[in-house]
């Protein structure tokens, strides 16, 4: 049997999974593995609030780093703490202690990845990240195991469980947004300052580190393009319902021949027989298209204290066994995208725009126009509603769906639709994926 020491560092949520998991499934990883994996020093900022929680006996606490550090026998260090700093400095210190590090913290690999990936390697550590991205799916190990005989073309998926509680209200039970919000905060899906998640950050992290291991190229985090859903409303739930679509929030990465890459987090409709459209609550599904595989979608719990339990733990084994031979990206991990990668921020797609207009004789074919002379095509145009305004005339709400476009010629005919003097406001666009 062999016995590994490890340390956590945090016991909130995530730390305290993690020690619950390795102590209800210590016998059976015994027996399966033929590990013996002991938690030998926690890092905590109040010991007297981790004892109360009656979870790890009080010796096993530390206020000071430097008691795992400087700990030989500690071999694996699980960060479990959140956030960018102190985290950062942490993990950079346990890999150049030649110790090993497992982590859930997209945030601070989204943007330090390529600093992390290099000391390991110097230090012959190792650092695993699978507990990054979707809880409990095995996205990442699927991406550099399962997939490796593919070109992955495109990925495609739901990676934020509280955007997509909040939709899935908005979408079912026609609720504001702001409704919706304070649901999810009273469910502890979201958190006092919801920011990271409603504003796409949360998100972004993680498709800067999907995309990065589909792709084989390090995708900073400040290349993906990043919309939020706080402006949605109700009205774009009814327009989506009257064409057939639902509404998530999507992070999308495709690439194309030429080394052409695309990566964005946006608000986005898709057809109702579309796998990811189904997706509902606070789950997370991804679906990933490869040239050999065709077609596949992951799907399970994305966020929770024993779903990320579940993968970090998984983490902590591959570790064990690998020790004194890790394994380490085999694309270039470095600060700034690779100069034989490029970005695509003219991407191609189908739009929804809603719009707020006079209701007069020769709107349409004036806004129409406008389309057509920055080369957008139009599918179809709605006209969900009249009232009256208070100068005796009508208002109208026309919502307008294009083939596929360029955004740069969208955003320019919105900028001169805007202008138009029948034009009370452009309310929304929504981008579609079929």
């Amino acid at each position: 049997m062999k016995q590994i020491n490890i340390a956590l560092l945090g016991f909130g949520t995530v730390g305290t999974g993690v020690y619950k998991l390795l102590l209800e499934n210590s016998i059976d990883i015994e027996h399966r593995e033929g590990l013996s994996i002991c938690v030998k020093r926690i890092l905590v900022r109040d010991i007297q609030k981790a004892a109360r929680l009656q979870l790890a006996d009080r010796s096993l606490f530390t206020l000071k780093i430097e008691d795992i550090l400087d700990d030989p026998s500690i071999s694996v260090v699980v960060e479990c703490m959140g956030g960018v700093e102190p985290s950062r400095t942490y993990i950079l210190s346990a890999l150049s202690a030649k110790k090993s590090v497992v982590t859930a913290n997209k945030e601070v690999i989204s943007k330090h990845w390529h600093t992390f990936e290099q000391q390991a390697r110097d230090s012959g550590a190792g650092l695993y990240i699978e507990a990054t991205v979707g809880g409990g799916i095995p996205l990442l190990r699927t991406l550099t195991d399962s997939l490796q005989a593919n070109n992955i073309t495109r990925l495609m998926g739901i990676i934020n469980g509280t955007t997509n509680f909040i939709l899935t209200r908005m979408s079912e039970k026609g609720m504001s947004f702001e409704e919706a919000l304070l649901e999810a905060q009273s469910r502890g899906y979201a958190e006092a300052d919801p920011a990271s998640d409603i504003e796409g950050f949360d998100a972004t992290y993680k498709l800067s580190i999907l995309s990065s291991l589909a792709f084989h190229t390090h995708i900073p985090v400040d290349a993906v393009y990043r919309e939020g859903i706080s402006s949605l409303s109700t009205s774009d739930f009814e327009a989506a319902r009257q064409l057939g679509y639902e509404i998530k929030l999507l992070a999308i990465g495709k690439k194309a021949p030429g080394a052409l890459v695309e990566v964005r987090v946006h608000p986005t409709m898709l057809p109702k027989t579309h796998p990811l459209a189904a997706i509902r609550g606070s789950y997370n599904a991804v679906f990933i298209t490869g040239n050999a595989v065709g077609d596949i979608m992951l799907y399970g719990k994305g966020a929770g204290q024993l779903p990320t339990a579940s993968s970090v733990v998984s983490d902590i084994i591959y570790a064990c066994h690998n020790e004194g031979r890790h394994r380490h990206n085999t694309f270039r991990n470095i600060p700034d995208m690779d100069k034989d990668t490029h970005l695509v921020t003219d991407w191609e797609s189908i739009y929804c725009i809603r719009t707020k207009v006079n209701d007069k004789p020769g709107v349409l074919s004036l806004i129409s126009g406008v389309f057509a002379k920055h080369n957008v095509s139009l599918k179809s145009v709605l006209q969900f509603a009249q009232q009256d305004n208070s100068e005796g005339g009508q208002l109208a709400w026309i919502t307008f769906v294009t083939h596929k476009a360029r955004e740069k010629a969208v955003q320019s005919a919105l900028r001169e639709i805007d202008l138009l003097e029948c034009t009370l406001e452009v309310e929304s666009l929504i981008r579609v994926e079929e």
